[in-house]
Protein backbone atom coordinates (compact mmCIF):
# COMPACT_ATOMS: atom_id res chain seq x y z
CA UNK A 1 0.00 0.00 0.00
CA UNK A 2 1.36 3.28 -0.94
CA UNK A 3 1.49 6.15 1.44
CA UNK A 4 -0.80 8.85 1.46
CA UNK A 5 0.16 11.79 0.31
CA UNK A 6 0.72 14.42 2.80
CA UNK A 7 -0.78 17.04 1.41
CA UNK A 8 -4.21 15.26 1.37
CA UNK A 9 -3.80 14.55 5.35
CA UNK A 10 -2.70 18.14 6.00
CA UNK A 11 -4.36 19.23 9.54
CA UNK A 12 -4.53 22.66 8.78
CA UNK A 13 -8.06 22.89 8.02
CA UNK A 14 -8.60 21.50 11.50
CA UNK A 15 -6.20 23.60 13.14
CA UNK A 16 -8.16 26.70 10.97
CA UNK A 17 -11.64 25.97 12.15
CA UNK A 18 -9.93 24.78 16.51
CA UNK A 19 -7.77 28.46 16.14
CA UNK A 20 -11.24 30.16 14.53
CA UNK A 21 -13.15 29.22 17.46
CA UNK A 22 -11.09 30.35 20.44
CA UNK A 23 -10.61 33.65 18.62
CA UNK A 24 -14.19 34.31 18.33
CA UNK A 25 -15.12 32.71 21.86
CA UNK A 26 -12.14 35.44 23.24
CA UNK A 27 -13.97 38.19 21.22
CA UNK A 28 -17.59 37.19 22.36
CA UNK A 29 -15.77 36.99 26.13
CA UNK A 30 -14.60 40.71 25.23
CA UNK A 31 -17.94 41.80 24.35
CA UNK A 32 -19.45 40.64 27.17
CA UNK A 33 -17.07 42.34 29.60
CA UNK A 34 -17.77 45.77 28.07
CA UNK A 35 -21.13 45.13 28.66
CA UNK A 36 -20.72 44.79 32.06
CA UNK A 37 -18.24 47.85 32.07
CA UNK A 38 -21.11 49.86 32.11
CA UNK A 39 -22.69 48.58 35.10
CA UNK A 40 -19.67 49.54 38.13
CA UNK A 41 -16.70 51.22 38.06
CA UNK A 42 -14.10 49.69 36.41
CA UNK A 43 -11.13 51.89 37.38
CA UNK A 44 -10.24 49.42 39.85
CA UNK A 45 -9.35 46.74 37.46
CA UNK A 46 -6.78 48.27 35.12
CA UNK A 47 -3.46 48.44 35.00
CA UNK A 48 -1.75 51.11 36.85
CA UNK A 49 2.23 51.95 37.12
CA UNK A 50 4.14 51.78 40.15
CA UNK A 51 1.23 51.15 42.14
CA UNK A 52 0.91 48.09 44.04
CA UNK A 53 -3.20 47.35 44.13
CA UNK A 54 -2.45 48.39 39.81
CA UNK A 55 -0.99 44.78 39.97
CA UNK A 56 -4.78 43.28 39.62
CA UNK A 57 -4.66 44.90 35.89
CA UNK A 58 -1.69 42.65 34.75
CA UNK A 59 -4.92 39.82 34.71
CA UNK A 60 -7.68 42.13 34.08
CA UNK A 61 -6.76 45.17 31.97
CA UNK A 62 -6.81 43.11 29.09
CA UNK A 63 -10.64 42.50 29.27
CA UNK A 64 -11.84 45.95 29.74
CA UNK A 65 -12.46 49.25 26.76
CA UNK A 66 -12.84 52.54 26.74
CA UNK A 67 -15.07 52.69 24.02
CA UNK A 68 -16.25 50.65 20.79
CA UNK A 69 -14.20 51.72 18.25
CA UNK A 70 -11.11 50.40 20.81
CA UNK A 71 -12.82 47.51 21.59
CA UNK A 72 -13.97 46.75 17.53
CA UNK A 73 -9.76 47.25 16.86
CA UNK A 74 -8.55 44.80 18.84
CA UNK A 75 -11.33 42.58 18.05
CA UNK A 76 -10.63 42.33 14.22
CA UNK A 77 -7.26 41.79 15.40
CA UNK A 78 -6.98 38.85 17.50
CA UNK A 79 -9.58 37.35 14.67
CA UNK A 80 -6.98 37.52 12.14
CA UNK A 81 -3.72 37.01 14.18
CA UNK A 82 -4.79 34.97 16.87
CA UNK A 83 -6.03 32.37 14.20
CA UNK A 84 -3.06 32.63 12.37
CA UNK A 85 -0.59 31.49 15.12
CA UNK A 86 -3.14 28.82 16.20
CA UNK A 87 -3.57 27.37 12.73
CA UNK A 88 0.15 27.71 12.35
CA UNK A 89 1.79 27.33 15.20
CA UNK A 90 -0.90 25.44 17.80
CA UNK A 91 1.59 23.88 19.90
CA UNK A 92 4.07 27.46 20.08
CA UNK A 93 0.74 29.42 20.70
CA UNK A 94 -0.66 27.77 23.55
CA UNK A 95 1.80 28.65 25.64
CA UNK A 96 2.82 31.83 23.81
CA UNK A 97 -0.11 33.68 24.61
CA UNK A 98 -0.36 33.55 28.63
CA UNK A 99 3.40 34.99 28.16
CA UNK A 100 2.45 37.19 26.17
CA UNK A 101 -0.51 38.49 28.32
CA UNK A 102 1.63 38.34 31.74
CA UNK A 103 4.55 40.08 30.28
CA UNK A 104 3.06 42.92 28.70
CA UNK A 105 1.38 43.93 31.93
CA UNK A 106 4.24 43.68 33.97
CA UNK A 107 6.40 45.63 31.47
CA UNK A 108 3.58 48.53 31.17
CA UNK A 109 3.28 48.14 35.37
CA UNK A 110 7.64 49.30 35.37
CA UNK A 111 7.64 50.99 32.02
CA UNK A 112 4.97 53.58 32.52
CA UNK A 113 5.10 56.86 34.91
CA UNK A 114 1.02 57.41 35.37
CA UNK A 115 -2.77 56.76 34.12
CA UNK A 116 -5.01 54.00 33.73
CA UNK A 117 -3.98 51.43 31.14
CA UNK A 118 -6.82 49.13 29.89
CA UNK A 119 -7.47 47.37 26.65
CA UNK A 120 -6.28 44.44 24.56
CA UNK A 121 -3.78 46.20 22.31
CA UNK A 122 -0.67 44.83 24.34
CA UNK A 123 -1.85 40.90 23.86
CA UNK A 124 -2.56 41.65 19.81
CA UNK A 125 0.78 43.83 19.47
CA UNK A 126 2.37 40.12 20.87
CA UNK A 127 -0.02 38.25 18.45
CA UNK A 128 1.91 40.40 15.80
CA UNK A 129 5.67 40.47 16.65
CA UNK A 130 5.12 36.71 17.80
CA UNK A 131 3.82 35.90 13.37
CA UNK A 132 6.97 38.22 12.42
CA UNK A 133 9.61 37.05 14.22
CA UNK A 134 8.67 33.40 13.46
CA UNK A 135 8.63 33.96 10.03
CA UNK A 136 12.06 35.81 10.22
CA UNK A 137 13.36 32.73 12.65
CA UNK A 138 11.60 29.23 10.65
CA UNK A 139 10.91 30.42 6.91
CA UNK A 140 9.13 28.22 5.77
CA UNK A 141 6.15 28.31 3.50
CA UNK A 142 3.64 28.76 6.51
CA UNK A 143 5.21 30.75 8.73
CA UNK A 144 6.59 33.48 6.05
CA UNK A 145 2.74 33.33 4.47
CA UNK A 146 1.20 34.11 8.19
CA UNK A 147 3.80 36.67 9.06
CA UNK A 148 3.01 38.63 5.37
CA UNK A 149 -0.30 38.48 6.12
CA UNK A 150 0.39 40.33 9.46
CA UNK A 151 2.75 42.51 8.32
CA UNK A 152 0.28 43.02 5.44
CA UNK A 153 -3.26 44.28 7.69
CA UNK A 154 -1.13 45.42 10.84
CA UNK A 155 1.73 46.85 10.01
CA UNK A 156 1.18 50.03 11.98
CA UNK A 157 2.12 47.96 14.79
CA UNK A 158 5.48 48.76 13.92
CA UNK A 159 5.70 52.26 14.91
CA UNK A 160 3.05 52.36 17.56
CA UNK A 161 5.65 50.63 20.12
CA UNK A 162 6.87 54.38 20.06
CA UNK A 163 5.31 57.06 22.27
CA UNK A 164 2.75 58.96 19.84
CA UNK A 165 -0.22 60.22 21.15
CA UNK A 166 -0.75 61.02 25.02
CA UNK A 167 -3.76 58.58 25.06
CA UNK A 168 -2.67 55.39 23.81
CA UNK A 169 -0.77 53.06 26.05
CA UNK A 170 2.77 52.54 23.88
CA UNK A 171 4.21 51.20 26.93
CA UNK A 172 1.68 48.75 26.30
CA UNK A 173 2.25 47.80 22.56
CA UNK A 174 6.11 47.88 23.38
CA UNK A 175 5.84 45.11 26.14
CA UNK A 176 3.69 42.86 24.52
CA UNK A 177 5.86 43.14 21.38
CA UNK A 178 8.85 42.17 23.44
CA UNK A 179 6.89 39.39 24.84
CA UNK A 180 5.96 38.27 21.49
CA UNK A 181 9.55 38.02 20.05
CA UNK A 182 10.70 36.60 23.41
CA UNK A 183 7.86 33.26 22.92
CA UNK A 184 8.70 33.58 19.17
CA UNK A 185 12.88 32.36 20.06
CA UNK A 186 12.28 30.11 22.78
CA UNK A 187 9.41 28.26 20.92
CA UNK A 188 10.36 28.67 17.76
CA UNK A 189 11.13 24.51 16.84
CA UNK A 190 7.96 23.56 19.20
CA UNK A 191 6.15 23.14 16.29
CA UNK A 192 7.51 20.80 13.45
CA UNK A 193 7.72 22.19 9.91
CA UNK A 194 5.11 21.37 7.54
CA UNK A 195 5.22 18.09 4.79
CA UNK A 196 6.69 18.65 1.57
CA UNK A 197 5.82 17.12 -1.66
CA UNK A 198 8.86 15.40 -3.12
CA UNK A 199 8.95 16.03 -7.29
CA UNK A 200 9.94 12.78 -9.69
CA UNK A 201 12.93 15.21 -10.51
CA UNK A 202 14.15 15.56 -6.71
CA UNK A 203 14.11 11.92 -6.17
CA UNK A 204 16.35 11.08 -9.45
CA UNK A 205 19.43 13.70 -7.99
CA UNK A 206 18.79 11.73 -4.67
CA UNK A 207 19.23 8.53 -6.78
CA UNK A 208 22.15 9.87 -8.46
CA UNK A 209 24.13 11.31 -5.18
CA UNK A 210 24.19 7.75 -3.19
CA UNK A 211 25.38 5.77 -6.53
CA UNK A 212 28.76 5.80 -4.64
CA UNK A 213 28.08 6.09 -1.14
CA UNK A 214 31.95 6.09 -0.84
CA UNK A 215 32.71 8.57 -2.71
CA UNK A 216 33.02 11.95 -0.59
CA UNK A 217 33.54 14.36 -3.64
CA UNK A 218 32.82 14.72 -7.03
CA UNK A 219 36.38 14.79 -8.78
CA UNK A 220 36.64 13.67 -12.11
CA UNK A 221 38.51 9.93 -11.94
CA UNK A 222 42.54 10.05 -12.45
CA UNK A 223 43.60 9.84 -16.05
CA UNK A 224 45.62 6.64 -15.46
CA UNK A 225 41.38 5.33 -14.25
CA UNK A 226 40.17 6.43 -17.13
CA UNK A 227 39.46 3.11 -19.69
CA UNK A 228 40.55 3.41 -22.74
CA UNK A 229 38.37 2.86 -26.03
CA UNK A 230 40.95 2.86 -29.05
CA UNK A 231 44.34 2.12 -29.79
CA UNK A 232 46.94 3.61 -32.42
CA UNK A 233 48.29 0.94 -34.78
CA UNK A 234 52.34 0.68 -33.57
CA UNK A 235 52.82 -0.45 -37.14
CA UNK A 236 51.09 2.12 -38.61
CA UNK A 237 53.63 4.62 -40.42
CA UNK A 238 53.05 8.12 -42.39
CA UNK A 239 51.07 7.70 -45.31
CA UNK A 240 52.25 9.90 -48.45
CA UNK A 241 49.54 10.53 -50.98
CA UNK A 242 50.74 10.86 -54.17
CA UNK A 243 48.78 13.49 -56.71
CA UNK A 244 49.72 13.44 -60.53
CA UNK A 245 50.54 16.98 -62.17
CA UNK A 246 48.64 17.96 -64.98
CA UNK A 247 50.11 17.84 -68.40
CA UNK A 248 50.58 21.84 -69.22
CA UNK A 249 51.71 21.23 -72.80
CA UNK A 250 49.24 18.64 -73.92
CA UNK A 251 47.37 20.69 -76.92
CA UNK A 252 43.64 20.51 -76.90
CA UNK A 253 41.65 19.34 -79.42
CA UNK A 254 39.35 21.69 -81.20
CA UNK A 255 36.32 19.29 -81.03
CA UNK A 256 36.87 19.02 -77.44
CA UNK A 257 33.90 21.45 -75.55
Amino acid sequence: MSNPDPIEISPIPTRFRRALNISLGFIALLFACFYLQQQFDYQSLSLQPGVFTGLIGIVTAPLLHGSFEHLFSNSFSILVLGTLMGTVYPKAGIRAVPVIWILSGVGTWFLAIRGFHIGASGVTHGLMFFLMTMGLLRRDRPAIAAAFIGILLFGGMLLSVLPQQPDISWEYHLSGALAGILSAVVWRSLDPAPPRRIYSWEEEEDAEEVVDDDAETFEPPRPQEVPVLWHRPNNEGPVVLLFRRPNMNKTRDPGEH
